[in-house]
């Protein structure tokens, strides 16, 4: 079953190669969307494809990397919109 989600990542996440982390695992577990910064200091993540494989990034992206420290991950549920690959995309 496909699923798709909208993460909005609060913590220390900007500047410490948060979205190269995010990217590379989306290519491992073959999930499709986009990562980005915002403006208020958050990370945005659309992630969207099988429904395990979509609920292991949300895993992954709630606990960071060492550098990392999350402090909440809103999670929204989306339309399924068939990306083709995973982008880091930049504002």
């Amino acid at each position: 079953m496909k699923k798709s989600v909208r993460l909005y990542i609060t913590g220390k996440v900007q500047g410490i190669f948060f979205r190269s982390f995010v990217k590379e695992n989306a290519e491992r577990y073959n999930v499709k969307g986009f990562v980005r910064n915002l403006e208020d200091g958050r990370v945005e993540a659309f992630i969207e494809g099988d429904s395990e494989d979509v609920n292991k990034m949300i895993e992954l992206c709630s606990k960071g990397t060492k550098e990392s420290n999350i402090t909440n991950v809103e999670i929204k549920p989306e339309k399924f919109q068939d990306f083709k690959v995973f982008k880091v995309l930049h504002i």
